[in-house]
């Protein structure tokens, strides 16, 4: 969507100056054209990111010293931003600016929310990057003074990136709260190609690692970990500076205002409280997960000699291949659910919220149901196809991790939308005291991996207990829903939708792993023979299997009657015709 092609972004409207009142968000544009301009900035975004992956895979390995030492440091950032500032503003900060938008003294508001978060963000970032060798510490176990000596070194060049992620953030939210959805789901295109510039060089320079990753740190030295850590951060640099053309577009201006009076955050302090809460102790989960990870992966590292065993570097892969499905419809349409139950949930309309959760849950299930049986039948060749650089001990080591994961890709998309009707509510209380019992069976899960299973099991046994998690996480918030929303959930037909899908997908799997298995399986991946023919065998296999798949799901589904197919495929369709 451009600018100019919505009555709230035309700057001859009051409110393009800077002063008085910004333009009101536009009227809801529907949940089927939000959502597929979202799904197509996240699918660009995506793309982009996972020609970004593979280059950095082909840079420093998914397995090794180096690799797992980066992983680490370039996901404190995402971590720490989750911990002390995402969970805050995704509670606080999109009603607050729903709400300010509405009031009289709105610009005022908006800038002082704006203003005070920045700051706030700012002298976090300055206190933990200061802290960089202690934050490494916490996040691994078992590793070697030099392994401990990159870490910090990579995590000085990446923590900052917390400050940019909040930036992201903001102005993300605030384009949002004006229904100007796409910016936000574009903006990472802008650090894929930062990205892209910056490895392509890498490995211009220094060539590519080799398959079992790098493991003597006597090879490694200033200019390598300069390009690598600085190209990371300049990304993030660019994704959250993108935002602001398209606000200046819009004639929305941000004047710096300090101040905490008038702006809601009183009112908004409970929920603040118990949503930081709810994520400590949910990042408090992830660090041990990192932890037992980190674990497994140097030990692999230092046996002698090294053996490739399931790390940092095999987790991180296996999520970025089942994060894709979530990432490119369920938050799309979750996103576009979102600001409508919240205004729902402050006009009192429970009836209103009520019908877009359902919406929401039985299309997000619609997909998330297929691209489970998809993600578990074609996990080696999707892997082969999108980290082809991973090699074949590497695709071997992440395909049974993304197993795992997928069986929590399900709920991981109910719980999402689930999590933010209960923010429209301003409930942080109840997300905090679900997480309890969610992330104690994470950690159970893991402490039980360690003591009863072998090392070379352990990741895999992470990516299950995530998925166990999720479960766990979505029926406690359901239960909760339901009393909250009146005693009602409309959970017949969420269930039936689910039934439905859930044979039809199981049928749609024997189907593709039939076919699978007939074109050889795992031997049909051209691994040995360069990067760019094992990309292209994982394509043509994951293709072939996929839309077998694909077609006997959607036969199915019309068979058993499911109008949300129609729901969800509807955008696509018509652009199509057009």
């Amino acid at each position: 969507m451009t600018a100019a092609a919505d009555p709230a972004s035309d700057p001859s409207l009051e409110g393009a100056s800077g002063t008085g009142t910004p333009a009101a968000p536009p009227p809801s544009r529907g949940l089927g054209r939000n959502s597929i301009v979202m799904a197509a900035g996240t699918a660009a975004s995506r793309l982009g990111g996972l020609v970004r992956n593979m280059m950095l895979v082909a840079a420093i390995g998914s397995v090794g010293s180096v690799a797992i030492a980066f992983d680490v440091a370039n996901k404190l950032p995402n971590v720490l931003f989750a911990i002390l500032a995402g969970g805050m503003l995704n509670a606080v900060l999109v009603p607050q600016i729903v709400k300010a938008f509405r009031a009289h003294n709105s610009q005022e508001r908006i800038d002082k929310l704006l203003t005070v978060s920045t700051i706030g963000i700012l002298a976090i970032t300055a206190i933990l990057t200061g802290a960089s060798a202690w934050v490494v510490m916490l996040y691994t176990d078992g590793w070697t003074a030099e392994q401990l000596a990159l870490g910090t070194i990579f995590a000085y060049w990446c923590i900052p990136q917390l400050f940019f992620y909040g930036l992201y953030t903001l102005l993300g939210q605030v384009l949002n709260a004006r229904e100007q959805f796409g910016p936000f789901m574009w903006a990472p295109v802008a650090n894929n190609v930062v990205s892209v510039i910056g490895f392509g060089i890498f490995l211009l320079v220094f060539g590519t690692a080799p398959e079992r990753g790098i493991n003597d740190l006597s090879e490694w030295d200033t200019p390598r970990t300069i390009l690598l850590a600085a190209t990371a951060t300049l990304g993030i640099v660019a994704q959250a500076l993108v935002l602001l053309v398209p606000l200046l577009r819009s004639g929305f201006r941000w004047r710096f205002r300090l101040g905490l009076r008038g702006i809601g955050l009183r009112s908004a302090g409970s929920v603040a409280m118990w949503t930081f809460a709810a994520v400590v102790l949910e990042q408090a989960g992830i660090l041990y997960l990192t932890r037992v990870a980190s674990e497994a992966g140097a030990m692999g590292a230092a046996s002698t000699p090294p053996v490739a065993v399931a790390g940092n570097g095999s987790y991180t892969q296996a999520l970025l291949i089942y994060l894709l499905p979530h990432s490119l419809v369920t938050v799309s349409i979750a996103t576009a659910l979102f600001t409508g139950i919240s205004k729902a949930a402050q006009d009192g309309d429970t009836d209103r919220v009520r019908d877009d959760l359902s919406l929401g849950l039985r299309t997000i299930g619609v997909f998330t149901v297929f691209a489970t049986a998809a993600l578990t039948v074609l996990a080696a060749p999707a892997t082969a196809f999108i980290v082809p650089t991973a090699g074949e001990e590497g695709t071997a080591l992440i395909a049974p991790v993304l197993v795992a994961l997928s069986f929590g890709l399900v709920p991981l998309g109910a719980m999402a939308l689930m999590k933010w009707v209960y923010y429209a509510y301003e409930d942080g209380r109840s997300v905090f005291w679900i997480t309890v019992p969610s992330t104690s069976m994470l950690v159970i899960g893991l402490i039980a991996a360690r003591i009863w299973l072998p090392i070379d099991t352990w990741v895999i046994a992470a990516g299950g207990a995530y998925a166990l998690s999720n479960w766990i996480t979505v029926l406690l918030r359901t239960r909760g829903l339901r009393t909250k929303l009146s005693g009602r959930l409309d959970g017949g037909r969420v269930l039936l939708l689910h039934a439905k899908a859930l044979l039809a997908a199981v049928l749609s799997g024997l189907a593709g792993w039939g076919v699978y298995q007939l074109v050889g399986g795992f031997d049909a991946l051209s691994f040995g023979s360069g990067w760019v023919l094992t990309m292209v065998s994982g394509l043509w296999v994951s293709a072939l299997c996929g839309l077998v798949m694909l077609l006997v799901y959607v036969v199915l589904l019309r068979l058993l009657r499911v109008k949300e197919l129609d729901r969800l495929l509807s955008p696509v369709l018509s652009r199509l015709k057009r």
